[in-house]
């Protein structure tokens, strides 16, 4: 078997962006708003924005969003979604460009452009959450290239550890955590990085001249990144394969080892062995490659699943003398060995096919609004046929239990948000008109409602029951009833449900006795003379 072969090109993707003048370009900008302390933009002139360092705290920066947003609001608006945007901002000016393309990113369309944002000396912005939520969008994450010097002591501020306590123990954390590329320079060239512990390691290792100092307002001096930029683009990036230690043949750890000696970053300890920061960089960055090729896909498995709904449909058929699968799957502990080993294999295969919707739909939930407002088709009609066959087998647990309100206090989300997804999609015109029976009852919580109605027949039949109660249950057999004709009309319950043995025809038996109308109702007649040629 061959193994896959990792590689890191931080060094190579460094070398292009300095030299693209893509950074002297946008440096540029930044210098003219310093130099004038100010900006046109259409006629918008937006005030220069001053800040103050507050205990090493940097919601400053969400701060001054907050008293920007008017100007800020406008800008956006201004903001074609076709055209090519960088955002740039220097110190506390870069976090503000940081949360204004989030703003932008959150609000555009999946096939709009994505803008560009280039930081300089910007401190970290937010926590691991935070940082959490933009790296699992692999569009957002790389839309944010953030330079830092090891001259530049802003971008220090938020890194210091702070304390924890976990099981009794004391442990050093970090509160702020960096996301998107980060293009690190130190006098001696410079590299990318974007696996976010490595990148805060080498923040730290650069900034360690810093330790020690006491940060104030006066100690925060302004750095010139034309200059540091300029010699960049001078300098000879590569460093040849002989400057490596001759032991190291794995790629991806002499790529790292490169990237940490460009940098200036000791690679080495006591007798020439590889010190932790660089194989702990190195690992990561492995850990980091992989996880980006499993990044989230709807398509992943999805054929697997198949198998398994496959294995449901055959459950489907095979059930229909027990009265259905939904009744021989509530009683599933009685039959022949044969027929509950069967129903063992069928909750697997429901653990199995639950377990992965959970995970797509709470995948899709994190998405950004116009990203994850529902499946692609799909995948969206996939998650319905998997609800309508599988949500059933949740309610007959529910009820074997002894629980009531299935819909209200026991249905899982994911069955919610399915729903709600495939209703927003048939809102779009993508409704389908039915003239003959489905396979799957298309409400998924069917049975709970013909579980509730039997309830409400026992209540009312034991005659023991509170005034109230039997008002109520009186009441919901009622509606039950018109709910059942709206279904049978739009042919949107499977012919299933009318087999002898099972929970429906059981509670038509207990109601039609208990109704006994003298004037027969849409459903007493329906079920007199029509249920058994429903198709």
């Amino acid at each position: 078997m061959n193994q896959l072969c990792l590689f890191s090109s931080g060094l190579e993707l460094a070398n292009l962006i300095v030299t693209s003048d893509l950074l002297q370009r946008s440096w540029k900008e930044i210098s003219e708003i310093l130099r004038h302390d100010h900006i046109h933009t259409n006629g918008l002139t937006p005030p220069s924005v001053s800040y103050k360092v507050y205990d090493n705290r940097p919601n400053e920066a969400v701060t001054v969003f907050s008293s920007l947003l008017n100007e800020l609001t406008l800008l956006k608006a201004q903001y074609c979604n076709s055209n090519p945007l960088i955002i740039t901002g220097h110190s506390l000016g870069g976090s503000i460009a940081s949360l204004f393309t989030l703003w932008l990113l959150d609000s555009m369309s999946p096939n709009a452009k994505r803008p560009l944002c280039i930081t300089f000396g910007s401190p970290l912005l937010g926590d691991k959450s935070f940082q959490q939520a933009i790296s699992e969008r692999p569009t957002w994450n790389l839309s944010f290239l953030h330079v830092v010097s090891n001259q530049d002591l802003f971008p220090q501020l938020f890194i210091a550890p702070c304390n924890s306590v976990a099981d009794g123990f004391t442990s050093q954390t970090h509160l702020y955590k960096p996301f998107g590329i980060f293009l690190l320079c130190t006098e001696s060239g410079c590299v990318c990085f974007e696996e976010p512990e490595s990148t805060l390691e080498l923040l730290k290792a650069m900034g360690s001249k810093f330790v020690g100092n006491q940060i104030s307002q006066s100690s925060l001096c302004f750095t010139d990144y034309r200059v540091i930029l300029e010699n960049l683009k001078h300098r000879s990036i590569y460093r040849g394969i002989s400057q490596l230690h001759g032991s190291i043949m794995d790629p991806l750890l002499a790529g790292i080892t490169m990237q940490l000696t460009t940098i200036g970053v000791e690679t080495q300890g006591d007798g020439g062995v590889l010190n932790s920061l660089t194989t702990n960089t190195a690992a990561r960055a492995k850990n980091f490659l992989m996880r980006r090729r499993n990044v989230f896909d709807p398509n992943k498995k999805l054929n697997d699943r198949k198998v398994d709904m496959a294995y449901l449909e055959w459950y489907k058929k095979v059930a229909e003398e027990e009265g259905g699968y939904y009744d021989s799957y509530k009683n599933r502990q009685s039959g022949s060995r044969d027929e509950i080993k069967s129903r063992e294999e069928i909750i697997k295969r429901h653990r199995i096919l639950t377990q992965y919707w959970k995970r797509m739909v709470a995948e899709v939930k994190k998405m950004p609004q116009k990203e994850g407002a529902s499946f692609q088709k799909r995948w969206l009609y996939a998650g319905t046929n998997y609800r309508r066959m599988v949500e059933p087998l949740d309610i007959a647990d529910y009820y074997k239990k002894g629980h009531r309100d299935y819909i209200t206090q026991g249905r899982s989300e994911h069955y919610i948000l399915l729903e709600q997804w495939f209703n927003e999609d048939k809102l779009l015109g993508n409704a389908i008109e039915r003239n003959r029976a489905c396979s799957l009852t298309e409400n998924s919580c069917f049975w709970a409602h013909v579980e509730e109605a039997v309830i409400s027949c026992d209540l009312l039949k034991d005659g023991q029951s509170s005034p109230e109660d039997q008002r109520s249950s009186k009441e919901n057999l009622i509606r039950f009833e018109g709910f059942m004709i709206d279904l049978i009309k739009n042919y949107a319950v499977s012919p299933e449900i009318f087999l002898p043995r099972s929970t429906f025809m059981k509670w038509w038996e207990m109601y039609s006795k208990i109704a006994r109308r003298s004037v027969g109702s849409p459903l007493t007649d329906f079920m007199k003379k029509d249920y058994r040629n429903y198709a």
